[in-house]
């Protein structure tokens, strides 16, 4: 069996805290393939950018395995990590905490090709950024402008450009495009798409909406409370979602609340801290279909065909 581009395998994140241990990421497994783009879903606190983070270096990771192409991420910063730089890049959810301001647009894209490339020929550079400004659909006269001068949009895809200037294989999308009008998110996922088929792109796409969500990942990871609860293909976790935290996620959905004649059932209650998370289940405490044994016993992933879930009642008989 071929190894995955990106391989995640019992990732854990904590941080200590005066109030206790915030046990951020808590055992996580994930795979992402060769041109595959799978999305990581949950509420707001789950730990999905933390893994994110984790992934890229800029979390510290406390115990578990990352690993891409085949091989293991040293930590950042360290001279071993720096081939994998290239390959491996990040997109942010605002592009104005991304961009300097002081930068026009094309020093900001300019500046990874620097690293790449520190003496190429007279003008080769400028000729870089004007076709990469042309893949995320803005013209060269862009080089020239600051920041300040565009729309959330045309920042969101200088930020692109600048992502894909040293020509990586995966990048980590970390709800880039939640703070865009609806508008503009559709031109920017669709820019997404378009980008992954001529380059060949593979995608971690974290994110909330599972509107989304079902527009463009093959599949996708549900988490909650630091630990993935359901991997499915994306359109069979639509169409039967096996958790009930995942069918829970998609009743807060007006549009996708319904399956046929069935109703998904609204989930109650704030997710709990990290700091105390639940024993048992973590979602025992706001599960509908809760038994006597989901305080008392934490689920194992239940695989069935291409879809894992966390759930007692996904358990084979």
């Amino acid at each position: 069996m071929t190894e995955p581009l990106l391989a995640v395998r019992a990732l854990v994140v904590r941080y200590e805290t005066e109030a206790g241990t915030v046990r951020a990421v808590d055992g996580v497994d994930l795979d992402v393939g060769v041109g595959e783009t799978l999305a990581l879903v949950g509420e707001s606190g789950c730990g999905k950018s933390t893994v994110a983070r984790a992934i890229v270096g800029i979390a510290p990771k406390t115990s578990g395995s990352i690993r891409f192409s085949g091989t293991e991420l040293p930590p950042l910063g360290t001279a071993r990590r720096r081939p994998f730089l290239p390959r491996l890049q990040m997109v942010f959810q605002d592009p104005d905490a991304s961009l300097d301001p002081r930068y026009t647009v094309g020093a900001s894209i300019d500046e990874p090709l620097q690293l790449a490339d520190p003496k190429p020929p007279r003008g080769e550079r400028t000729r870089r950024v004007a076709a990469l400004l042309e893949d995320v659909g803005l013209d060269e006269t862009f080089a020239v402008r600051y920041p300040h001068e565009l729309s959330g949009g045309q920042k969101q895809r200088v930020c692109l450009a600048r992502a894909l200037a040293t020509n990586p294989s995966l990048l980590v999308c970390d709800e880039a495009v939640s703070a865009l009008d609806v508008s503009i998110q559709a031109q920017i996922l669709n820019l997404l798409r378009e980008l992954q088929e001529r380059r060949g792109l593979a995608y971690l796409f974290i994110t909330h909406d599972l509107r989304v969500v079902r527009h463009v990942s093959d599949r996708v990871a549900v988490m909650y409370l630091g630990q993935i609860v359901e991997t499915a293909p994306t359109e069979e976790l639509f169409a039967s979602p096996a958790h009930p935290y995942t069918e829970a996620l998609l009743a807060a959905v007006p549009s996708l609340s319904k399956r046929g004649d069935r109703t998904l059932p609204v989930v109650r209650g704030e997710i709990p801290s990290p700091l105390r998370p639940p024993a048992g289940c973590r979602f025992h405490t706001r599960c509908p279909r809760a038994f006597d044994r989901c305080p008392r016993e934490s689920p194992p992933l239940y695989p069935k065909g291409p879809v894992e879930t966390r759930c007692f009642l996904a358990a084979p008989e």
